[in-house]
């Protein structure tokens, strides 16, 4: 039977390793759905027992050491020099240094010297290349280095061949750092889970690892203590500080029966928690998850590349091969001139920083999210969201607070206080916000409870159910007006609130208009300023809502945004499905009850404070529930975008600008390795400032 298995593979530097590993292990019988985190450098794949073993073997013998799930954990990054690419470099520089010292003092065998120094140092990479070739991948970047730096040599260019050699090891050792602070940056986030927790055991505590909580498991945590696991507190009040889990920079308070999440920061009172989910599964843990799964799934642009790169090494070499052989043998020129101007091509042609150019970026954006509590299931979710020019709004608890207040209660057949008591008791059982609002007014008013039976849903209309010998309804006045009609005193006393913004419920009462309850549910204090930022980014915004049109008309004009209002469930998916017919479209929904539109739309992003439906329904997932955090995911986004063009510029126009000086006769081979390593820096760094990147309203 297959499983799906992980190993960690070690030695990785640049993203074209990614690619040469694929290859091999898809070959391998047994083996499917392979994927290889270039990041994390984790390895998954389905597969048996035996499949592992042989995945194993075929990594290992591409030059890469394998690192199983039952072997002891990795030790803590080790600084550059402690690394076997570090001492690589040493020890390739300490080899040319003697070689250029013992040049002036062995002149006459000065060639052999540095011969000598470029093989040593060219051994490992040598190795590499053979492997590959052998594992059916013979176009590597190790291949190309291999190959110019013997004929360097052959051509009597020793001392260059050598100081190519020790260009190429520095390039590759800065992708192995820029690697591993990109790693770092998200696993981070791993350390804000303290490693103990108090165990409340026999009315005192005992101090035991975090990672051995179960749940069920009663915890204690002091002030300024970090939460060691998901759970509800069952005793206590505080402050709690979840800016490292969802980007929230100010303390919320929390009490009896509120959640909070592993990582963030008790502040100021001692409170007891019910562990609600192990250490696997906790939230750090799983935006963890997320993240290294989002950085698995390759772009289309990454798609691309990698596409791209398999005829592109290949199409170097033929390049290289016709410039070494054309001009010597169609116009009489020098061999020695164009084996030399060949060879430089075949550095020029380096892969490296154009592979690199996307995934770093990708990388970079996702993690940066990731710290700001926005959470992006994939590179080609995040290049979409940069395309969007139109994102559709659910209203309530997205645009809104979610937490609707009654205003209004107007008695028709009945007194304003028995209005209340029926619509509570047929309300006591549905979890919609409206509902939950006047089920809260009714025991703010101490109002006494009647029971309702037989309670029904009426289908995104409105509440239904037998109160003693009455039935009672609670329904939008549209379905009102439809079930038992509304006079025009009604209908204006209606009108009047919905033109303030209010949210009108009609009681009915055997079939006769009982009484109205009008809710306020405000908006944020983030969404004015919110649709503004994408107004000036050229997104427009429409909100869908299933309330009345003229309360969705009125917060909708304060927004200066469209509207669609009075829609069902499945109204919303068909409005989607519409807009798309415009362009590419978003929707922003609560991640339940919007569970169809989101899936539907291009781009579904989940506004759920962290609940666990609002980060696996949708493509992206927003921690902090603001509604600026939208706008904000769109402007990263297109940061990524632009720093993936500027370093696909950056690592294709120095390739062209060297071809040409190659072909004058102007680049030797050590600067041609050097403008592909320089590039490979470039991209780098410019790939991890989109780390510190902050949205610009």
């Amino acid at each position: 039977m297959k499983d799906t298995q992980t190993l960690t593979i070690e030695g990785m530097d640049c993203p074209s390793c990614t690619s040469k590993i694929e290859g091999a292990v898809c070959k391998l019988p047994g083996i499917e759905n392979v994927q290889l985190n270039y990041t994390n450098q984790k390895l998954r794949f389905d597969g048996t027992g035996a499949g592992a073993e042989a995945v194993a073997e075929a990594v290992e013998k591409l030059g890469y050491k394998v690192r199983k799930p039952t072997d002891a954990p990795a030790a803590p990054d080790p600084a550059w020099w402690q690394t076997g690419k570090g001492r690589l470099v040493v020890f390739s520089g300490a080899m040319v240094g003697l070689a250029f010292a013992l040049s002036f003092l062995l002149p006459s065998y000065s060639d052999y010297v540095f011969a000598l120094a470029a093989l040593v140092a060219l051994a490992p990479l040598a190795r590499k290349a053979f492997a590959g070739a052998m594992a059916g991948q013979p176009f590597t970047i190790e291949t190309l280095v291999t190959i110019a730096v013997l004929g360097a040599i052959a051509i009597g260019e020793a001392p260059e061949a050598a100081v190519v050699v020790f260009f190429f090891l520095i390039g590759e050792l800065l992708e192995m750092v820029a690697a591993a602070k990109a790693r770092k940056s998200v696993q981070a986030l791993a350390d804000l889970v303290p490693k103990s927790a108090f165990l409340v055991v026999d009315g005192g505590t005992r101090e035991v690892p975090a990672e051995s909580l179960q749940v069920g498991d009663i915890i204690e945590v002091r002030p300024g203590g970090r939460v060691p696991a998901d759970g509800v507190i069952t005793q206590g009040e505080t402050a709690i500080d979840e800016a490292a889990v969802t980007g929230e920079s100010m303390p919320r308070h929390k009490t009896v029966g509120d959640e909070v999440f592993a990582g963030s920061i008790n502040a100021d009172g001692v409170i007891r928690l019910r562990v609600e989910k192990g250490a696997e599964n906790n939230m750090i843990a799983r935006i963890l998850q997320l993240v290294e799964e989002a950085e698995a799934s390759k772009a289309p642009t990454a798609r691309f590349i990698d596409s791209f790169s398999r005829w592109y090494t290949p199409g170097v070499m033929v390049v290289s091969g016709l410039i070494m052989v054309i001009p010597p043998l169609a116009f009489g020129a020098s061999w020695g001139e164009w084996l030399y101007k060949g060879l430089a091509i075949l550095l020029i042609g380096c892969p490296c920083a154009l592979v690199l150019s996307t995934p770093a970026a990708i990388t970079s954006g996702i993690s940066a999210g990731a710290r700001r509590g926005l959470l992006v299931k994939g590179g080609a979710v995040l290049e979409a969201i940069g395309r969007v020019r139109r994102i559709a709004f659910d209203k309530t608890g997205t645009l809104t607070r979610g937490e609707p207040q009654v205003t209004d209660i107007v008695g028709l057949d009945m007194d304003d206080t028995e209005t209340l008591r029926y619509a509570a008791a047929v309300e006591a059982s549905s979890s919609h916000p409206l509902a939950r609002a006047i089920v809260q007014q009714a025991h703010a008013a101490d109002v006494a409870d009647l029971q309702a039976t037989d309670a029904r849903a009426l289908n995104g209309r409105g509440v239904g159910g037998q109160v003693g010998a009455h039935d009672v309804v609670v329904a939008s006045p549209r379905h009102a007006a439809e079930i038992a009609g509304l006079d025009e005193t009604v209908l204006a006393v209606v009108g009047e609130f919905e033109s303030a913004g209010k949210t009108v419920a009609v009681v009915l009462v055997d079939g006769r208009p009982a009484g109205l309850i009008a809710l306020r549910d405000e908006l944020r204090e983030d969404a004015r300023p919110a649709m503004d930022w994408l107004r000036r980014m050229g997104v427009s915004a429409v909100m869908l809502t299933g309330d009345n049109r003229r309360t969705g008309e009125a917060l909708a004009k304060s927004l200066g945004i469209d509207v669609e209002a009075e829609l069902l469930p499945q109204d919303k998916l068909a409005a989607i499905e519409r807009l798309r017919g415009d362009g590419t479209i978003a929707m922003v929904g609560d991640g339940i009850n919007d569970a169809p539109a989101l899936a539907r739309a291009d781009v579904g992003i989940a506004m759920g404070g962290g609940t666990d439906v609002a980060l696996e329904t949708a493509d992206a997932a927003l921690l902090h529930e603001a509604v600026s955090d939208v706008p904000a995911l769109v402007d990263l986004s297109r940061a990524t975008m632009a720093n993936i063009h500027q370093n696909i510029a950056v690592a294709l126009g120095l390739k062209a600008v060297f071809l040409v000086t190659t072909l004058l006769g102007v680049t030797s081979l050590w600067m041609a390795i050097l403008a592909d390593t320089g590039a490979t820096v470039l991209v780098t760094m410019n790939a991890l400032r989109l780390l510190r990147h902050q949205p610009r309203p």
